[in-house]
């Protein structure tokens, strides 16, 4: 009887691995065509209180427009490109996208910078695939599984900015 049960586990086990690297081959991770990231803080002044950059190819762009995004529609952006050195330190931010955004209904995640601590403006695009996001930058309010992608992003945003 131990035997049976035993043979039976090791069977559904080994169809459960054997279907996950099937997947893995069937559903490669996706080429990124750009990712746009930034933050935003209503309650500031200055220059730094709405920094938005685009990561396309080898290239790092600024927006130069600097408004407060919403939650309507994309943002609108005027880019100039960056010096090819800032792309160096800040490229791979594609690779660390949390693909749980993809199947969130909403744009709104959290309560982006209702409480003057400011916002991730995100926006994805990938072959047929374009969306975007109003992250909140107080991490308690999202979930965990977007925790680390904000620290990466804001990370990203320093080095550029210094």
């Amino acid at each position: 009887m131990k035997t049976t049960k035993f043979l039976f586990a090791f069977a559904v086990l080994s169809m459960l691995l054997s279907a996950c690297n099937k997947d893995d081959e069937d559903n490669p991770t996706p080429e990124v065509d750009y990712l746009i990231f930034g933050h935003f803080f209503g309650e500031c002044q200055g220059e730094e209180c709405v920094e938005i950059f685009k990561l396309e190819e080898d290239k790092l762009y600024e927006d130069s427009n600097d408004t407060y995004p919403n939650s309507s529609d994309f943002y609108n952006a005027s880019y100039t490109e960056l010096p090819d050195g800032l792309f160096d330190q800040v490229n791979g931010l594609e690779d660390l996208f949390p693909m749980g955004l993809l199947e969130e209904q909403g744009v709104v995640i959290g309560q982006p910078d209702a409480g003057d601590w400011g916002g991730l403006y995100i926006e994805y695009k990938s072959g047929e695939t374009q969306k975007f996001w109003l992250l909140d930058l107080a991490k308690e309010n999202v979930s965990d599984d977007y925790h680390d992608f904000i620290d990466a992003v804001s990370a990203r945003i320093q080095i550029i900015n210094q």
